[in-house]
């Protein structure tokens, strides 16, 4: 499966974007996706994920209650939904997909495709 990001952009603190991870490949329902993302100089966190079904999510504490992750299996896209959008929420976000045998999200480990960043921004 091969895998690309996109809506990023530049924000104020307090608003919203929702970034896409496009997927090719006619198995993308088999895959569970998740988000990450690579601050300047840090190391790259998790965000979010969501079970290949779109049954389960689970989400990093700095984000729950502001982020929400979803699926149109029948796009092959999977949506990062931001908002109230933090200074520290800058950075660029990464998806990855990792191949599962039914409807979990499994460890923050085992994503083994990932597409290219895009870049959010948030102002002050």
């Amino acid at each position: 499966v091969q895998l690309q990001a996109s809506g990023g952009g530049l924000v104020q603190a307090g608003g919203s974007l929702r970034l896409s991870c496009a997927a090719s490949g006619r198995t993308f329902s088999s895959y569970a996706v998740g988000w990450f993302r690579q601050a300047p100089g840090k190391e790259r966190d998790f965000v979010a994920a969501i079970s290949r079904g779109g049954g389960y999510t689970t989400y990093a504490d700095s984000v729950k209650g502001r982020f929400t992750v979803s699926r149109d299996n029948a796009a092959n896209t999977v949506y990062l939904q931001m908002n109230s959008l933090k200074l520290e929420d800058t950075a660029v976000y990464f998806c990855a997909a990792g191949l599962r045998a039914s409807d979990y999200i499994g460890p923050r480990g085992s994503f083994d495709y990932w597409g290219q960043g895009t870049l959010v921004t948030v102002s002050s």
